[in-house]
C-alpha cells in the first residue's frame, strides 16, 4: 500500500497535479489503517470470523480499513522484537498466552485495564488465559481463543478391564488404573502413562488442592509450594503417578513423547493436551478421551491453558481503534463461531459439553513474573519432583528447597 502511494504521488507531481493534495490523502490513508498480526491457524482455519470482525468494525469506523498480516509461530517473536525496535509495530497482535510475560515486563504492550468493560464477557474469561495476559495487576491482553488438557485413552482396554463408566474423581480413576493393570501384565504398561517430572501435571494437582507454585506480597514474589495446600497436592500426585505409571521417575514429558508410548501399545491411557489424539497410531479407532477428575467428585482438575492472547504494542498510533477492533474480535457472537469450528471460546459462561471444554472450566497458568522463564530453564520443578518420586528428599523437604529456589530466581534483579 505505501509503494502504490508513494507510486501515485511522483506521478502527480510529474504531471504537476497539486502535490499537496496527493500528500494529504495518502496520508489520510495511511493513518486510516488498522494493521493486524494474527497467526496462520486463523488464516485457514477461520476466515469468515476474521471477515465478520473486520466488517463490523470498518462499519463503526467509516474510512478505516483493516490490514490482516498472517504470521507464522515458528518466526513471529523474531518478526515482532524487529518491528518494536524499528518502530514499525502492528496496531493488534496475537501472542501465545505462555509468551506474553516477557513483553508485558518490557513494557511492550499498552495497559487495557481501562478497556477491559469494552471487552465481551470479560467478567468470566478463563483464568488460565486471563492470568496470561496480566501483570502486575494491570491487564495487556485480552483472551483470544484456547487449548485444554484432557486425559485420552484405550477404549478397548476399559471395556476389557470391565470399567462400564468414565471416573468421576481422583479416587475412581485411580480404582479404575488398578483394573487395568490387572488385565495388562506386559512390562512396561502403564494404566495412565505420566512422565516422573511433567510439572504441568503435578501443578495441576497443586492447584486441584488450592495451592499454588508462588504468590505475591509486597511487590516481591514467594514460592508456594511448601504451604499445606501445595504439599497436600504433591503427596496426591506423587501416590497417583506411583499407582498408575510404570516411567521413569526422572523422565520429562518428550522424552519420550507419550503419545509414542500409548501408540506403541503400552499405555491404557495418557494424560496431556487434547491434540495428542492425533497420534495414537493403530489405535486411533479404539481412542476416545475424558476430562482429568479431580479429587472432589464431580469436578474437573484443574489444567494448564495453552491459547492466544491479544495484544496492542505500546508503539501503536491508533490504540484507541486497536481496542474497538479486538472487541469485535472477541465478541460473543465471534467466540461462538470459533467454538463452532472446534476451539475452546475465552469465557467460560460460553463453554459448551464437549470434553475440551469441560476440562477448560477450571485452569491455571504460571506466575506471570519477569524471570518465570529462568524457573523453567532452572528445572526447579522438575527436579523437585524427581526427589519426591525417587524419595531423595520428602515432599516437605523437597517442596520447600523448590519454594526457595523459586523466591530467589523470581525476585533478581
Amino acid at each position: 500500500m505505501r509503494s502504490r502511494v508513494f507510486v501515485a504521488l511522483l506521478a502527480a507531481v510529474a504531471l504537476g497535479v497539486v502535490a499537496a493534495t496527493a500528500s494529504a490523502a495518502g496520508s489520510r490513508q495511511a493513518a486510516n489503517r488498522l494493521t493486524v498480526w494474527l497467526q496462520v491457524d486463523a488464516q485457514s482455519g477461520w476466515p469468515d470470523v476474521v471477515a465478520n470482525a473486520n466488517q463490523q468494525f470498518e462499519r463503526d469506523h467509516p474510512g478505516w480499513t483493516v490490514d490482516v498480516q498472517y504470521q507464522n509461530w515458528g518466526d513471529h517473536l523474531q518478526k515482532l522484537d524487529a518491528a518494536l525496535a524499528g518502530g514499525t509495530a502492528p496496531d493488534v497482535v496475537e501472542m501465545g498466552n505462555t509468551e506474553m510475560t516477557k513483553y508485558m515486563a518490557a513494557g511492550a504492550f499498552a495497559d487495557l485495564t481501562g478497556s477491559k468493560s469494552k471487552f465481551a464477557n470479560s467478567g468470566s474469561w478463563l483464568k488460565g488465559l486471563a492470568s496470561s495476559a496480566t501483570y502486575r495487576g494491570k491487564l495487556f491482553g485480552v483472551p483470544y481463543y484456547a487449548g485444554s488438557r484432557v486425559v485420552t485413552y484405550r477404549t478397548d482396554l476399559f471395556k476389557k478391564a470391565g470399567i462400564t463408566k468414565l471416573p468421576t474423581s481422583l479416587a475412581e480413576l485411580t480404582a479404575d488404573a488398578r483394573k487395568l493393570l490387572d488385565r495388562n501384565k506386559q512390562r512396561g504398561f502403564s494404566p495412565i502413562y505420566i512422565a516422573g517430572t511433567d510439572w504441568y501435571v503435578a501443578m495441576s494437582f497443586v492447584y486441584d488442592y488450592g495451592g499454588s507454585i508462588a504468590r505475591t506480597s509486597g511487590g516481591k514474589w514467594y514460592g508456594n509450594l511448601d504451604s499445606k495446600r501445595s504439599i497436600a497436592g504433591l503427596n496426591a500426585y506423587k501416590q497417583f503417578f506411583l499407582a498408575v505409571s510404570r516411567a521413569s521417575k526422572t523422565t520429562d514429558e518428550i522424552h519420550p513423547n507419550p503419545y509414542d508410548v500409548y501408540a506403541q501399545g503400552l499405555a491404557g491411557a495418557m494424560l496431556g493436551p487434547s491434540w495428542f489424539s492425533c497420534c495414537v497410531g493403530k489405535y486411533k479407532n479404539v481412542t476416545a478421551q475424558f476430562v482429568m477428575p479431580s479429587h472432589v467428585k464431580g469436578q474437573p482438575m484443574p489444567g494448564f491453558l495453552g491459547g492466544s492472547d491479544l495484544a496492542v504494542p505500546v508503539g501503536s498510533s491508533h490504540q484507541s481503534a486497536a481496542v474497538d477492533w479486538i472487541a469485535d474480535f472477541t465478541s460473543t457472537e465471534s467466540e461462538k463461531a470459533l467454538q463452532a469450528k472446534g476451539n475452546i471460546p475465552n469465557a467460560t459462561n460460553l463453554l459448551g459439553a464437549s470434553v475440551n471444554e469441560r476440562a477448560a472450566a477450571r485452569s491455571w497458568f504460571v506466575p506471570t513474573a519477569k524471570h518465570w522463564v529462568d524457573v523453567e530453564n532452572g528445572n526447579i520443578l522438575r527436579n523437585m519432583l524427581a526427589q519426591i518420586l525417587t524419595g531423595k528428599l520428602s515432599v516437605k523437604q523437597a517442596a520447600s528447597s523448590a519454594s526457595d529456589n523459586i523466591t530467589r530466581v523470581l525476585n533478581q534483579s
